[in-house]
């Protein structure tokens, strides 16, 4: 038996990280596990859904296919984070693609397994709403976002979010520069133009592609107008 919860992935999960060490045991010896090379699909759009995966190592990108081609990346995944949930409570298929952006390890919980285990810890499926609902939050918020602010704007906040995420004014773009105008549809060279005057305004500094230091964040939060 591990003794390291540590090196279990479902130790990551925020609704099994409240369990004892051998419960987390017995849910990882029911887990399978497989590794993608980066760039490599691991669930395309039209696959059904039987499995709860989760990211033990590496990043997964989520996101859609438009008939004219056009890629809207709906997030980024990073260890401890998860995707099919709801596979959990009915069969499904995926609606988008899920790929791996580095080399990543993903472990995966059937659903009938799932399904016992939340009998058997009814805490499991409050917590699993309870993350399904931030996740809706989100989702409605990129989309009212979308529609409602210029792409300067949705720049700005994006950057401001990551600082407040970060809780520091050094961050790092999670995913590349064509990923993150995917992600607030625009075009990968409307970002570059933004970003260059943001520091041609002085309230950033870039630092190679994907690193940046915020100098002004109150100006950002001005061209934001975050409420």
């Amino acid at each position: 038996m591990l003794k390291d919860t540590s090196r279990l992935c479902v130790a990551k999960v925020p609704f099994f990280n409240h369990l004892t060490h051998e419960e987390m045991v017995k849910i990882a010896e029911r887990s399978t596990h497989k590794n993608y090379r980066k760039g490599e699909i691991i669930i395309h759009d039209g696959d059904p859904l039987d499995y709860l995966y989760i990211v033990h190592q590496g990043r997964v990108k989520i996101y859609q296919v438009f008939e004219s081609g056009k890629e809207q990346l709906l997030r980024i995944l990073e260890p401890g984070e998860f995707m099919g949930e709801m596979a959990i409570f009915t069969k499904k298929e995926m609606d988008s693609y899920a790929e791996a952006i580095e080399k990543s390890e993903i472990c995966a919980i059937h659903r009938d397994e799932m399904q016992l285990l939340m009998k058997e810890h009814p805490s499991i499926a409050l917590k699993i709403l309870e993350q399904f609902s931030k996740r809706l939050d989100q989702t409605e918020k990129l989309v009212g976002e979308l529609s409602s602010k210029d792409v300067e704007m949705r720049i700005a906040t994006y950057l401001v979010e990551l600082v407040g995420k970060n809780k520091q004014l050094d961050i790092v773009l999670p995913m590349s520069k064509k990923d993150l105008a995917s992600y607030l549809g625009t075009t990968q060279e409307t970002v570059s133009r933004r970003l260059s005057t943001f520091q041609t305004n002085n309230w950033i500094v870039q630092d190679g592609h994907r690193k940046i230091k915020i100098m002004d964040l109150e100006a950002l939060k001005q061209v934001a107008v975050l409420e």
